[in-house]
C-alpha cells in the first residue's frame, strides 16, 4: 500500500514537471486528473465508511459440541461507492481457556446492498465461543487509502455438553420428600396418597390395599398398588474452580460439566428428580436447580455456561455449605478437581446423606493414597475425557 502511494507521488510529480514544458492542454488536464483521483478516492471513502454498518448473525445462540455451524458476517452498504477488496480479520475463543484463533476473510461490497459472508466454526469443547471482529478493512479502487469499519462487533456461541450413558445405578432410599408430587409411572411403591395400578389379589397381598367398592362390582378382590414418590432428596454439586490452567484446561471444564450431565441423565432415565448446585458468576452466588426432565437440565446447563465469564472467578463451596443445611440426603455427589482431604471433611462435616459420592477429574488414574483411604465417601477418579469408563459403576 505504501508503494502505490509512492507511485501516485512520484507520478503527480512527472504530470507536473511535464506542464510545466509542454505547454499543451494536454499536459494540464493529465496533472488535474492525477492530482485528483486521490482525493476523490479519500472523499469517497469516507463517504462509504460512513454508511456502512457490519454485525454477526447466527441461525441458534447454542450448538451441540463437534456440531459445525455457520456465522454469517452481514455487511450492508447504504452509499453508491462499492468497495473492490475488504478484509476481515476474526477472533474466537471459548471462554474457559482465552486461547485465541482468528480467521481472515476477503469479499467485495456491493453498493446500495445488503451481503452476508458465511465461515463455519466448530469446538471439541463446551463453553462458551466468544466470535468477534478484530478489525474489518476497506480500500478504495486505486488501493491507495485504507479504513477500518466495524469496531466491537462480537457474537455468543453456546456449545452444550453431551450426555454418556453409563451403567450406574440409582438406589430407593426411605428418604423422600413427604410434599413430592412427583410419582415414578413406572413402578409402585409404598405411598397410599397416589394409586399407580389395580390388580387382581394374589395371596400375600395386605388387607388394607383391597379396594372395596370395586372388589363387589367384580366380585373378586381388586387390589390398589401405590405409587413410588421420585422427589427424593438427590442432589450434584458441580464445583467448577480449576487450578490447572494449560493445555489442559479446556478439557478439564468439558470433563467436570460433562459428568454432571451424565450423571444427571442416569437419575433422570431411573426417573429421580433431582437438585444441581453451582457457582453461577453472573449472580454472583450458588444456584440451586431443580432437574425432572431432560427440558430443565438442558436450560440449567445453558444458563450455567452462558453464566461463566473471562475472570473464572468461582467461589469455594465452602461458602455455600455453611449458609444452607444439608441434612436427610437420600444421594449427594461432588464433582471438582480438588484432591485433598480438605475438601472431603468439608464435605463429610455439613453433608448428611445415605450415599456420598466425590468424583475428581484427573489426568490419570493415580489418585493420593490419603484421598482413596477416606472412607465417607465413594471416591471415584474421572480421567479427562474417558467419562464413561470412569463412572460406570456409580450409584447414586
Amino acid at each position: 500500500m505504501f508503494l502505490i502511494k509512492l507511485l501516485f507521488a512520484v507520478l503527480i510529480i512527472v504530470c507536473a514537471v511535464f506542464y510545466i514544458l509542454y505547454i499543451w492542454d494536454f499536459s494540464l488536464v493529465l496533472l488535474v486528473v492525477v492530482t485528483a483521483l486521490p482525493v476523490l478516492m479519500l472523499i469517497s471513502m469516507l463517504i462509504a465508511r460512513k454508511s456502512i454498518s457490519v454485525e454477526f448473525a447466527v441461525k441458534s445462540s447454542a450448538v451441540a459440541k463437534n456440531e459445525v455451524f455457520d456465522i454469517q458476517l452481514c455487511v450492508t452498504n447504504k452509499s453508491i461507492f462499492p468497495i473492490g477488496k475488504a478484509e476481515a480479520f476474526i477472533e474466537y475463543y471459548n471462554i474457559f481457556n482465552n486461547q485465541i484463533n482468528s480467521i481472515e476473510l476477503h469479499f467485495p461490497i456491493q453498493s446500495r446492498n445488503s451481503q452476508r459472508v458465511t465461515f463455519q466454526l466448530n469446538s471439541k469443547f463446551c463453553g462458551t465461543l466468544i466470535i468477534r471482529s478484530a478489525y474489518i478493512n476497506i480500500f478504495d479502487p486505486l488501493r491507495i487509502f485504507r479504513f477500518k469499519i466495524g469496531k466491537n462487533i462480537s457474537e455468543t456461541i453456546t456449545v452444550l455438553p453431551q450426555g454418556y450413558d453409563i451403567n450406574g445405578t440409582v438406589s430407593y432410599t426411605d428418604r423422600v420428600n413427604d410434599e413430592s408430587l412427583n410419582f415414578s409411572e413406572t413402578k409402585p411403591g409404598d405411598d397410599p396418597s397416589e394409586v399407580f395400578d389395580l390388580r387382581e389379589y394374589t395371596p400375600g397381598d395386605k388387607p388394607n390395599r383391597i379396594h372395596w367398592k370395586l372388589s363387589s362390582k367384580k366380585d373378586d378382590f381388586i387390589v390398589k398398588e401405590y405409587s413410588c414418590p421420585i422427589d427424593s432428596p438427590t442432589a450434584v454439586f458441580l464445583d467448577l474452580r480449576c487450578k490447572d490452567f494449560s493445555e489442559f484446561t479446556l478439557p478439564v471444564y468439558d470433563t467436570l460439566i460433562e459428568t454432571m450431565v451424565s450423571l444427571c441423565q442416569l437419575l433422570l432415565e431411573n426417573e429421580r428428580v433431582h437438585t444441581i448446585i453451582y457457582y453461577n458468576c453472573r449472580e454472583k452466588c450458588f444456584v440451586q436447580r431443580e432437574i425432572n426432565d431432560i427440558n430443565a437440565l438442558s436450560s440449567a446447563v445453558k444458563e450455567l455456561l452462558e453464566s461463566v465469564d473471562d475472570n473464572l472467578a468461582f467461589n469455594s463451596p465452602e461458602e455455600f455449605l455453611s449458609d444452607f443445611g444439608f441434612d436427610g440426603w437420600s444421594s449427594f455427589s461432588f464433582i471438582t478437581t480438588a484432591d485433598d482431604l480438605e475438601m472431603l471433611s468439608l464435605f463429610n462435616d455439613y453433608i448428611d446423606a445415605d450415599i456420598k459420592n466425590f468424583f475428581t477429574v484427573v489426568r490419570d488414574k493415580s489418585v493420593s493414597d490419603m484421598l482413596s483411604e477416606h472412607q465417607a465417601f465413594n471416591i471415584t477418579p474421572v480421567i479427562i475425557g474417558k467419562i464413561s469408563s470412569s463412572i460406570k459403576d456409580t450409584e447414586l
